[in-house]
């Protein structure tokens, strides 16, 4: 598969927010203002990319050659909460205001399925190195463009009136469906109609 048609497939054909539901708790979460929501998606895409090489290093240089592939899944959890811990000590001194911003939701990066998903789906389609990290970059973009998404979504509906039995997170809910409504609109004939297939 070529980088461009990797990096369509995880933003728009198999969004992780909007397509396959991984990953709502920061979703919905951080969305409430463009600021945080940038801040969280950039941080979640350097995760996804470079949590993307190093489970592949660690899967086919540790994990193949000595027989251990069944412990794949709490290796990858470890390597991922070592890169979440280095991104988290990163934004705290170079952005106190966005840490805090970002509260619990920068930590919960270690779950987010999309993290270890991509990961794990690198290696269960034979992805080389530069593949893992492209699929893990275009992971996080199309996470990054659902929340920016989101965030504008949220800010416009907070100048509106809505139904006090819709504020918060129903409407945010019913907002993101509403997305991924519009996201199915995107599936495999995209990349045959552009010949990357």
């Amino acid at each position: 598969m070529s980088y461009i048609a990797i990096l369509l497939t995880y933003v728009f054909i198999n969004n992780f927010i909007l397509v396959q539901f991984m990953g709502l708790c920061p979703f919905i979460g951080v969305s409430k203002n463009n600021e945080t929501a940038i801040g969280m998606g950039v941080a979640l895409t350097f995760v996804t990319g470079v949590s993307s090489i190093a489970c592949w290093v660690v899967y086919y240089g540790l994990l193949m050659p000595f027989n251990l592939t069944y412990l794949r899944t709490v290796v990858f959890i470890l390597v991922i909460a070592a890169l979440v811990q280095l991104v988290e000590m990163i934004i705290k001194k170079m952005s106190p205001a966005l840490y805090k911003a970002l509260g619990i939701y920068l930590p919960l990066i270690t779950t987010n399925c999309i993290v270890l998903g991509i990961a794990i789906i690198n290696i269960d389609k034979g992805y080389n190195l530069l593949e893992c990290f492209a699929s893990g970059i275009a992971a996080g973009l199309g996470f990054t463009l659902a929340i920016i998404l989101m965030s504008n979504i949220r800010e416009k509906i907070d100048l509106n009136p809505v139904r006090k039995s819709f504020q918060g997170v129903p409407i945010a809910f019913i907002s993101a469906s509403l997305m991924a409504l519009a996201f199915m609109a995107f599936d495999k004939s995209l990349l045959a109609n552009l010949h990357l297939v």
